[in-house]
């Protein structure tokens, strides 16, 4: 009796492991079905963004006007980055500015969506809270050109912002905002944060329709405030949209060039210098190809850095939040 139970089992756990390997066989199957049309994408990616970038990575060795023939001299580009005041004060820069690009619209948004979403929304209607968000986003659709340019026009030494501050009487305030050093980094600064702004605020609005309404129920029935409903149950549950915002903007901050362009060219000095700019610079106004190079080198090697330990330690901790649940 002993035997055929025994035997029985056998023949359960081969039928099982015939039916795994026949899923995964078909799974596979499948799979290779589709991986033709990745083949686009592919040589997309590889034509527009990884020669690119190599090509980039072997012109950094070689010292080039752009035309003729680049002349090797190894790492000398990469040496003369690291000695020159100029990079540093760029990268310097660069850091201040996530500032005002990560740090200050993520927290801002978090506070301006949870105001629209459990607030207007419920005591005004979606529509009005609709028509906010649309308002807090729009920056983000206009042509940075566009946006640049109208700023400057209002922060130029006769223009609308130093006008109201002559007509209310506080002409000690008026002041050359984007031309003087000690005023240029902060005024660009304030302006990225208007910039920004709107896009963590649409995906922070995305993320809390998707929390359970009950919890908060619940935790409003213990006895918890809004305050502490926001901070112990709102807060964990967009973790991971929080997360996307802040590599996605860091990101953003280090690569930033558009504004600088047009704003103030990395003036007055180095005052709002950045590394993109400072590349530009050295590509297409000094002709040294190499060195403009290197500096996009460096940059996207930290970009790709920060983005890899970001993703590990993401990863880290949802492997740490699965084993504790």
């Amino acid at each position: 009796m002993a035997n055929k139970s025994a035997s029985a089992n056998q023949t359960l756990i081969a039928v099982e492991l015939h039916g795994a390997r026949a899923a995964t066989h078909e799974r596979t199957s499948l799979n290779r079905g589709y991986a033709i049309f990745l083949l686009p994408g592919v040589i997309l990616f590889l034509l527009v963004i990884i020669l690119p970038f190599l090509v980039n990575v072997g012109v950094s060795f070689t010292r080039w006007q752009g035309v003729g023939t680049p002349r090797w001299i190894g790492l000398a580009n990469y040496q003369q980055a690291f000695t020159d005041t100029t990079f540093w004060a760029s990268f310097r820069n660069n850091l201040i500015l996530i500032i005002a690009i990560t740090v200050v619209p993520t927290i801002v948004g978090l506070l301006l969506s949870s105001l629209l979403f459990d607030y207007v929304a419920r005591r005004f209607g979606k529509s009005v809270s609709n028509f906010f968000r649309a308002g807090f986003y729009l920056p983000q659709i206009l042509p940075v050109a566009i946006a640049g340019v109208v700023w400057g026009w209002l922060l130029k030494p006769d223009g609308a912002v130093n006008w109201v501050l002559n007509s209310v009487g506080l002409n000690a305030l008026a002041h050359n905002w984007l031309g003087d050093a000690t005023t240029a980094l902060p005024t660009v600064m304030v302006i990225m944060v208007w910039f920004q702004i709107g896009y963590p605020l649409v995906i922070f609005m995305a993320a809390l329709q998707r929390i359970d309404p009950e919890l908060l129920e619940a935790a409003a029935i213990d006895g918890a405030s809004g305050f502490q409903g926001f901070i112990h149950i709102t807060l964990p549950l967009i973790r991971p949209e929080i997360a996307v915002v802040i590599l996605t903007t860091t990101i953003y901050a280090l690569k930033i060039f558009g504004q600088i362009f047009v704003l103030t060219r990395g003036g007055p000095g180095t005052a709002t210098m950045v590394p993109a700019y400072f590349a530009y610079q050295n590509f297409f106004e000094k002709f040294n190809v190499g060195y403009g190079a290197a500096i996009s080198t460096v940059m996207a090697f930290i970009i790709l850095l920060l983005t890899a330990a970001f993703i590990f330690a993401q990863s880290r901790q949802e492997v740490g939040s699965e084993a504790w649940t």
